[in-house]
Formats: C-alpha cells, sequence, structure tokens
C-alpha cells in the first residue's frame, strides 16, 4: 500500500532522480541527497531554481553549498501546524514531510475521541525527533509524553508547539533513553492510549549499548504494548531502514497488538508525489494498529 501525504501547501516535492530530491520548504528551494531516486530528474531547468545544494563527501557526511542567501532557520505550516526548518550538517532539515499522513491519522481518532466524550487520550511519542506528531496530537486535544535521547530535539519539539499556540497544551518533555523511559513507565503503572514510535535504523544507547532495528525491535514493540491501557485507541510504527518491507511491521503489529486488542493492522510506504512528473519518491514505511469500534 503507497501512503501519500498530498495536503501540503507550504512543501512541495518538485523533482528527485540521479540520487537527489529537489523540495520547497515555504519559499525556499533545496537539493538533498536521496538514494532511492535512482531514475533520471523530470525537469532539468526546475533544478537552477535551488537556492542551497547538500553535497555528500567521500569520507562520509557532507556539507550544503548555499547559491542564494537564506535564513537559518524558517517556519513551514500544514494544516495549521506550524514547524521551524532548519538546514543541518547532516542534510535534515527537521521535519519529515511524508509523515503528514500521520499527522492526519493521529489527529482525526484522537479529535473523534475527544468529540464523544472521552477524557483527553494519553500518547507516548517515542523517538520524537522535532515533535511533528507531538504538535499534531496535542493539537487534536491529548495529552502527549515526547521522549527523545538528543536534547536539542526535545528543545525543538518544545518550540514547535509554542510555535503552533500550544502552550497550554498538556505535553511532557523528556530527554531520555527510550528503552530505559519506557522500562520505567511499566514499573511505574502508567498507561497510554496511543504509542508513536520511530526508532532508528542503528544506534547507540547512554551505556554504548547497540540498537539494530532487525535484532531488537520486535521485543521492544511488545514491552510497549504493557503500556497501553485498556481501551487503547492506536500504535504507529515507523521504519526508514532500506530493505525492512512494511509487511514484516505489519505482521509484528498483529502478533502483538490484534491478537491481544482485536481492531485492524494497515501498513504501506510513506510517499510523497513530485509536481514535475508526479513520479513517487518512497520516504520509509509505516504500520499501524487501530482499535476496533
Amino acid at each position: 500500500m503507497k501512503i501519500i501525504s498530498e495536503n501540503w501547501e507550504d512543501f512541495e516535492l518538485i523533482d528527485c532522480g540521479g540520487g537527489m530530491k529537489l523540495e520547497r520548504w515555504g519559499d525556499i528551494i533545496l537539493a538533498r541527497p536521496d538514494p532511492q531516486a535512482i531514475w533520471k530528474v523530470q525537469s532539468e531547468s526546475a533544478w537552477k531554481k535551488a537556492s542551497a545544494v547538500y553535497h555528500r563527501s567521500k569520507s562520509g557526511g557532507g556539507s550544503w553549498e548555499y547559491l542564494r542567501k537564506i535564513p537559518e532557520k524558517w517556519t513551514v505550516s500544514y494544516r495549521g501546524l506550524k514547524f521551524y526548518v532548519e538546514p543541518t550538517g547532516f542534510k535534515h532539515t527537521g521535519l519529515f514531510p511524508e509523515q503528514a499522513a500521520n499527522w492526519d491519522y493521529c489527529g482525526s481518532i484522537i479529535s473523534e475521541a475527544v468529540n464523544s466524550g472521552r477524557e483527553a487520550p494519553k500518547i507516548l511519542n517515542l523517538f520524537g525527533y522535532t515533535g511533528a506528531a507531538t504538535v499534531a496530537c496535542a493539537a487534536a486535544g491529548a495529552g502527549v509524553c515526547h521522549v527523545d535521547a538528543a536534547k536539542g530535539m526535545v528543545t525543538r519539539a518544545r518550540e514547535n508547539v509554542e510555535l503552533s499556540g500550544l502552550n497550554r497544551a498538556e505535553v511532557r518533555y523528556i530527554v531520555d533513553d527510550a528503552f530505559k523511559f519506557v522500562a520505567r513507565e511499566i514499573r511505574r503503572g502508567n498507561k497510554y492510549d496511543g504509542i508513536i514510535m520511530d526508532p532508528p535504523s542503528y544506534g547507540r544507547g547512554p551505556g554504548g549499548e547497540v540498537w539494530k532495528l532487525e535484532d531488537n525491535i520486535y521485543a521492544f514493540v511488545e514491552t510497549c504494548a504493557d503500556l497501553l491501557s485498556d481501551k487503547p485507541l492506536f500504535f504507529i510504527l515507523n521504519s526508514y531502514t532500506t530493505g525492512f518491507s512494511p509487511v514484516v511491521t505489519e505482521n509484528m503489529l498483529t502478533v502483538i497488538l490484534k491478537q491481544r486488542f482485536g481492531g485492524s493492522v494497515t501498513a504501506g510506504d510513506l510517499c510523497l508525489k513530485t509536481s514535475e512528473g508526479g513520479l513517487l519518491l518512497p520516504c520509509g514505511s509505516t504500520a499501524r494498529w487501530t482499535a476496533g469500534s
């Protein structure tokens, strides 16, 4: 299944090909590497409009070449939500626009629950990065616990929440290792109505522990299931590991969650569509468990 984020106005995937993608973020156009875009570009002329191009280094990493003066950071909007965009030395901008489909999904389920008279749902956003999903859930009326091991990412999440005018929203900002935080929450007996998980493909914990998605993810999802309330709403598992099929994550949520809580599981490739040629660029995958009615 292809899950396409098509409701953007402040973001546009203009073109992609030759291992690069050309994106408009507000009024600023950036060209960044993307290993999935192995076909040829559709519009040579469009690429001449880029304000900055990220070049990979043969020794690892890379750097931006600025062809025009651009701000250090600026804002973009999505359906009333606002986020900072800031090009980093690792080619990222602080926002994954393909995740907008998941923001819509979370917001719809939370709003429906709130409108039906249910107490404000509690949502746990693990590996929460700069908090776009946190913003979407808070805007829909949920209380959110945002967890990321990087202090700078948690700070930006708080800034994005405030930028969207959600200063009064119930959001907890936690700088911590996700695994250790989950273990403590289970011991405390805390429960959540929804969990969003965006784990890295590979990483190291604060004690030097090695994390590999394919080796650790099943056991961790199984552990996180113990944090769900008696009447949970949803569980989202994202993956950006190349070659890790969405069928795998769909099967995991089916075995761990559907067999326990009922409901349904869907999964697919998160995609963005180019305005030049209408090609789809795969940008990772997502699997969603949704409670039954």
